[in-house]
């Protein structure tokens, strides 16, 4: 088990399938080393890039098993919680716990917009079923869930909970969490394209997407802004900013496999009912990231 240092870059991992439709090891493991070369701080498996929903249960914990048996090198490998249940969930946490997890990022209940209270209920439930720590993810946007500032500000008061993803579009939130909660709870941005936006507003960390194919350009993008060098990273953002724009909308899973595959990192196959990229989206993919690479900055 590795101490979790909340800060830095921590990929967004994509699921890599065969042709036939099974987890492809020896690709996953690849990418793994890419990410790990590339000096990313932490890992992040069984998210939404991850396409979770499409994941058995049984595949969830091979995947837990397999990053922990191959090594991360010292990163702390944090697993997504996103169950429909509360009973799913705090099995799933005590599994993955015996897996090898090194903490959790916990999602509300998928597929019941739960109330205020049932929501509460259900993230300090789960928390109970561990001894890990755990990032709570708040996005409203994509789960119909918000987990406000004051909402935070309450769950800081279990120790369980060390972190929180943003991922609301609203910057605004960044420094209402920290009006509440002070420096208790290490905030990470989610949304790639608002990443310059919430370090300038005191966010410590990243959980990225674009990084899957770009870990050097999105690692060295918060070097910078933790050193203090604005102008720099700035400079970095603007030439980055129209791929990381392929990390919102309802194909951003799609958008960011294929620019993997088009870069010899992955692989464009998804697992259905996603479909890959018509040859009309996937042309204004390549078109965009053809663009980026004419003036890739040396990183």
């Amino acid at each position: 088990m590795t101490d979790v240092q909340w800060q830095g870059v921590f990929p967004a991992l994509t699921t890599k399938f065969t042709a036939s439709d099974e987890i492809d090891w020896a690709a996953m493991e690849r990418h793994l080393e890419f990410q790990l070369d590339a000096g990313v701080h932490g890992l992040v498996i069984l998210g939404s890039l991850g396409e979770t929903s499409t994941l058995r249960h049984t595949e969830k914990l091979e995947m837990v098993k397999f990053f922990s048996r191959t090594g991360c090198k010292g990163r702390p490998l944090i697993a997504c919680i996103a169950e429909s249940s509360t009973r799913d969930a705090k099995e799933f946490a005590v599994a993955a716990e015996q897996a090898g997890a090194d903490g959790f990022m916990l999602l509300p209940p998928m597929r019941y917009p739960s109330d205020r209270r049932e929501t509460m209920i259900f993230l300090n439930e789960v928390a109970s079923a561990t001894s890990l720590p755990i990032m709570l993810y708040n996005n409203p946007v994509a789960y119909g869930i918000d987990i406000n500032p004051e909402d935070i500000a309450r769950l800081a008061d279990n120790p369980k909970f060390q972190a929180v993803k943003e991922s609301s579009m609203d910057t605004r939130r960044i420094p209402e969490i920290r009006k509440h909660v002070g420096d208790r709870l290490a905030i990470f941005c989610g949304v790639d394209d608002l990443a310059f936006e919430c370090f300038a507003l005191g966010a410590v960390g990243w959980v990225a997407g674009l990084v899957d194919a770009f870990p050097r350009e999105t690692v060295q993008l918060w070097s910078l802004t933790q050193a203090g060098r604005w102008n720099e990273a700035r400079e970095l953002y603007q030439w980055f900013l129209p791929l990381l724009h392929l990390d919102v909308g309802p194909k951003f899973i799609q958008q960011i496999k294929l620019i993997e595959a088009l870069m010899g990192v992955g692989s464009a196959k998804v697992r259905a009912p996603r479909l890959q990229l018509t040859d009309k989206e996937a042309s204004a993919v390549e078109k965009t990231l053809n663009l980026a690479l004419e003036n890739r900055p040396q990183v």
